[in-house]
């Protein structure tokens, strides 16, 4: 392999690794999680639990089995008159 050969082959795979490692953390920072209990009515993301089809279907602010899709590690630092967000489920309203 001549000397240019293996310096574009270096650049090359240098770039490579630089790009994979970008791609990496723009994925990690996209992460999200289902968030319950803090939509507002009628702003739920879809499949939100019995009494729900899809989104925007919730019936009242807050709704315990209703989830909006929020950065992950942020859901339970979410504040509502009701308390905080949660990862769980909760019951259906009444």
């Amino acid at each position: 392999m001549n000397r240019i050969s293996a310096v574009a082959l270096a650049a090359s795979v240098a770039t490579a690794v630089t790009l994979a490692a970008g791609v990496t953390t723009a994925s990690a920072a996209d992460a999200k999680e289902k968030c319950y209990g803090i939509a507002l009515k009628g702003q739920n993301d879809c499949a939100a639990g019995p009494g729900t089809t899809c989104a925007g279907t919730s019936k009242i602010d807050y709704q315990r089995n209703s989830w909006k899709l929020v950065p992950a590690g942020t859901c339970e630092a979410i504040k509502t008159p009701n308390g905080h967000g949660t990862l769980m489920q909760g019951p259906a309203p009444v």
